[in-house]
């Protein structure tokens, strides 16, 4: 995407460096990470960016053999944005100082401005309300700034909370502008490509265009098959890249009998009718049923269901005949993490786990047409194609589908309650709005069974318990805060429709220490 305009992050190891392209994207600015080891010098200069930002990360710059910029980024005349361990290694390798230890500062800080500077260049618009409300992260700090710079705002631990070099550009900040608990975060991050002279041409519509044509130069008029869960990414890419190539494109759904109610239905419609792209529709339910009869163990359900949809899916797939491609819908932060700071599993490791290992066994070359977007990259890139808004919107569903979500023993009896359960649920949250307030949401149908009472007669029924979460990229959630009202109609609603359920919960554990799903 090089003819685009550029803006390069250099990752110290920050946990919040995706973070900081996600805003710069929210700009319509087209940005990449990369690990500082991966940045050459010879390659910076062959091929500048038109601005750099420097994350943070967890080292410090006073240990002999820690990370660095490259040195010649500081002479290619670009704007450099220094954050946190970013602003220690810039002074450290143009002239000032860093101490390290007994600075330590984590947590909401404020900065004030420094006497005789408000705010202007890439600070214009702050200290409206006499200073700034910041999240500080650090345990060394600048000491004496290199020649060139100023200092804008100090904090209680951070006396060059902000600085700068005007005349070449340079900017740097001990905080995080990049994490929402920087109120004036954006700000700074917009005032900065602005200064830089990005203009936000990275639009879903030109990355439409772009990936449409880099589909056609890879594949020619080869083959693709891909492989469809029903989820957003896989669906996204493979209308994309039906888009691109036409009736070239296969896809093939496996339907291991743990899917939502009614889902199969809508996948297979919504791809062979609205979009008429070729599907093999593989119902395989009785396979992975009949595989996980009376199986309890989670990681035992896990594998299994991942070796059968392997066999399945090759199985279907050989039988389109001459597929050359492969296609996946990898996100960017499965390549970021797959070439992380701490040295993580190689890219193509990585961007196979969605079929464990199948483009070396069936020897198909991979077409990743998403690999550049964030998930609310792709969902905008989906409705920029068209889908649903119903769709393209759903929660995160499992690959295991509803295995996970019967704990104990998995029996067709089970998931028949559970699905309807679950659409209840789903139901109630659409009905009263809440839909897009929620990360995911669903039902577990619990391993015991409970006595209840029902129109004067004793029951011997299933419990289940709810779960809504709000999240942002899954890593941590909490329970969704539904009222008491909220939950008494809808454990109402469950009891008296749904046959088999006698008692409802609501699963109020947050991530960690729990996790999202139950297995």
């Amino acid at each position: 995407m090089t003819q685009h305009q550029r803006l390069l992050i250099i990752d110290f190891g920050s946990q919040v460096t995706q973070l900081i392209a996600r805003r710069l994207r929210e700009l319509n600015v087209f940005c990449e990470i990369k690990p500082y080891q991966a940045v050459g010098e010879a390659g910076l200069r062959a091929d500048p960016p038109q601005a750099v930002i420097l994350s943070g990360g967890p080292d410090s710059v006073t240990r002999a053999g820690s990370p660095r910029a490259p040195q010649a980024l500081f002479e290619l005349g670009v704007p450099v944005l220094g954050i946190c361990y970013g602003q220690q290694t810039m002074m450290a390798q143009l002239g000032g100082q860093v101490e390290a230890g007994h600075h330590a500062e984590y947590g909401r800080a404020f900065v004030e401005p420094a006497p005789g500077h408000g705010g202007d260049g890439m600070f214009a618009g702050l200290f409206a309300a006499g200073r700034e409300e910041v999240w500080m992260s650090h345990g060394d700090r600048v000491t004496r700034l290199a020649p060139g710079f100023e200092v804008i705002g100090t904090s209680p631990n951070a006396p060059f909370a902000m600085i700068a070099d005007e005349a070449r550009r340079f900017y740097a900040v001990q905080f995080h502008p990049e994490v929402h608990h920087t109120p004036n975060g954006r700000r700074m991050l917009e005032n900065f490509v602005r200064l830089a002279g990005f203009t936000g041409d990275w639009t879903m519509a030109g990355y439409r265009d772009e990936a449409i044509r880099r589909i056609r130069e890879q594949v020619g008029d080869g083959k693709v098959i891909c492989g469809l869960s029903g989820g957003v990414d896989s669906s996204v890419a493979a209308v994309l890249i039906h888009e691109a190539i036409g009736a070239q494109l296969t896809c093939v759904f496996v339907d291991h009998g743990l899917l939502r109610q009614g889902e199969a239905d809508e996948v297979v419609t919504m791809f062979r009718d609205h979009y008429n792209i070729p599907l093999v529709h593989a119902d395989e339910s009785e396979l992975f049923l009949g595989a996980l009869d009376g199986v309890s163990d989670p990681e035992v359900k896990r594998k299994t269901i991942g070796r059968l949809f392997i066999d399945v899916f090759q199985k279907h797939a050989a039988a389109v005949g001459g597929a050359e491609f492969l296609a996946q819908g990898t996100l960017y932060p499965d390549v970021i993490e797959s070439v992380s700071f701490t040295g993580g599993p190689s890219v193509t490791i990585k961007s196979h786990h969605n079929v464990g290992g199948l483009p070396e066994k069936m020897g198909l070359k991979l077409v990743e047409p998403l690999r550049e977007l964030f998930k609310d990259e792709v969902r905008a890139l989906g409705r920029e194609l068209g889908l649903p808004e119903r769709f393209i919107g759903r929660h995160p569903f499992p690959g295991p589908g509803l295995a996970i979500r019967c704990p104990g023993e998995i029996t067709r009896e089970k998931l028949d309650i559970l699905r309807k359960a679950d659409a209840v649920f789903i139901d109630q949250i659409r009905r009263h709005g809440l839909y897009d307030e929620i990360w995911q949401a669903f039902v577990a149908i619990l391993p015991v069974r409970t006595v209840g009472v029902m129109g004067d007669g004793r029951t011997y029924d299933f419990a289940c318990a709810l779960r809504a979460v709000t999240s942002v990229d899954g890593m941590t959630a909490d329970y969704y805060p539904f009222t008491h009202e909220f939950l008494s109609e809808t454990a109402t609603r469950i009891v008296g429709e749904v046959d088999g359920i006698n008692r409802v919960t609501y699963d109020i554990t947050s991530k960690p220490p729990g996790t999202i799903e139950w297995e």
